[in-house]
């Protein structure tokens, strides 16, 4: 028997991209390790690197629909990769998610198929979103 590979989410219970993208991963057959952020947050380091390693820009990675973006003037096109973090940390609800990360990547699963980029394994069964959008049809394939 193969050893199931290790798969981290960063993950929000309240966020339904985050919640179909942990399904995902589960009908794929892998338990994820899972990190509610908001209540364990991650170091400067670990947001910093997970940016870096998903091929984003700091400034990708900031959540602006429903948090603080706005009233703290986080548009502002001078503030520095550093500011943005200091930001992101200070108010974690700021940080984007899901991100995931597997053996084959790290991504911001937004949308919530995008995880199916860096998890190469057989889907278990169809599948569809919380909102009943198919994305795994009953061959096991992308739906779309």
């Amino acid at each position: 028997m193969t050893e199931a590979p290790r798969i981290t989410i960063w993950h929000n219970p309240d966020c339904g991209t985050s919640r179909n993208t942990l399904a995902l991963i589960r009908n794929a057959g892998v338990e994820p390790a899972i990190i509610e952020y908001l209540k364990t947050p991650p170091t400067r380091e670990e947001l910093a690197s997970a940016i870096a390693a998903a091929g984003l820009t700091v400034r990708e990675a900031i959540r602006q629909k429903d948090t603080p973006y706005g009233e703290l003037g986080l548009a502002d096109p001078t503030l520095s990769d550093e500011q943005l973090l200091d930001a992101m940390l200070e108010h974690r609800i700021l940080i984007n998610r899901p991100f995931v990360f597997t053996p084959w990547g790290v991504r911001l699963s937004r949308p919530s198929e995008v995880v199916l980029d860096i998890l190469p394994l057989p889907q278990k069964g169809p599948f569809a979103k919380e909102d009943g959008e198919a994305v795994i049809g009953t061959d096991g394939q992308r739906a779309h």
